[in-house]
């Protein structure tokens, strides 16, 4: 190219010429909002760490759902906090738990709104990690079955998608044949595939009240120095079943999210988690930043590397300012 005859300030002279030229669209179409789901009635406790996220009861959980709906998010995924935790996690699976009774109000109240469930066992153990535990050994084939049973009891009460979250090896075929099995062969995997043990967790631990009480997840959670094994992870789970993979985190594994959607033809999803949507909010709150600008811009960032789905704690926000575009 040659200046001056190339000028690409021609087509950043005023907004409607940048927005007939942009590349990257943001839509609330891909949105998936995360929510809590405990015991009780009336129940909206919010969580300190996330500001305008809380730990809901079902009748509650209902209300911001219409909310979601209302404001064309297209979908949620539910996470569990039970009445009571054992060393098997017993209230993941049983038909009245928190997450199953929410779907099926969900459901009722909003047909239209997809509904995903998390699968993993780390909000229903005592222990706080995502597996059977054994003199602090994670194990991994004893943990497959009650995945299983997990996801089998979500797909019961209408759950649309059904989402492992656990980083168990073989988990995605082993819940994939227990749905064909049980009768719901179009229940959906969206596989977290390539989850990264990462600093970036720590409020949804508060909010899902499910930090491991002792040790870390490292021995099954994937190493943040690794990227080629993603592909080897994202590989395993569609061979066993997977219809969405994730890679999560979102902005720290951009990185990933791109070598994902360049090497797979399949929908590509991202989890832009708690702690970044938690240090968004407290530089907001300092006025060190403008949020509505920064958050999208981390949006359209994620987007951009090529994921369709986001699963973030800003979509309700997000839902307000790109309608007011």
């Amino acid at each position: 190219m040659s200046f001056p005859t190339h000028r690409p300030r021609r087509l950043r002279r005023n907004e409607a010429i940048r927005s007939l030229v942009r590349e990257t669209r943001p839509s609330t179409a891909g949105l998936v909002y995360p929510m809590f789901v405990c015991p009780g009635t009336g129940v909206r406790a919010e969580v300190n760490s996330m500001p305008g996220i809380a730990q809901q009861s079902v009748d509650k959980l209902v209300e911001e759902a219409r909310e979601v709906a209302d404001l064309g998010i297209p979908a949620v995924i539910l996470f569990g906090l039970p009445e009571h935790k054992d060393e098997k996690g017993s209230e993941a699976y049983i038909a009245s738990g928190v997450v199953q009774r929410g779907v099926e109000a969900i459901r009722k109240a909003r047909p239209d709104l997809v509904v995903i469930t998390d699968v993993c066992l780390c909000e229903y153990t005592s222990h706080g990690h995502c597996g059977v535990m054994r003199n602090d050994e994670i194990l991994n084939d004893p943990t497959l079955d009650l995945l299983a049973e997990m996801a089998l009891s979500h797909a019961r009460d209408g759950a649309h998608i059904v989402a492992p979250s656990d980083m168990m090896d073989g988990r995605v075929a082993a819940i994939r044949q227990k749905l064909d099995a049980s009768g719901f062969p179009d229940v959906a995997i969206l596989s977290y595939a390539a989850k990264y043990c990462s600093g970036f967790y720590g409020p949804f631990r508060e909010a899902a009240q499910s930090a491991p009480q002792s040790g870390d997840r490292r021995s099954y959670q994937m190493d943040p120095a690794n990227a080629r094994e993603a592909l080897k992870e994202v590989t395993l789970d569609l061979e066993g079943g997977a219809d969405i993979i994730m890679v999560k985190p979102a902005l720290p594994y951009l990185d990933i999210v791109h070598r994902v959607r360049e090497t797979f033809d399949v929908p590509v999803a991202a989890y832009n988690v708690s702690g970044e949507y938690a240090m968004v909010k407290a530089a907001a709150r300092n006025g060190w930043i403008e949020e509505k600008r920064v958050v999208l811009e981390i949006f359209t960032s994620i987007q951009r590397a090529g994921a369709s789905i986001v699963l973030t704690y800003h979509a309700k926000d997000l839902a307000h300012w790109l309608k007011a575009c």
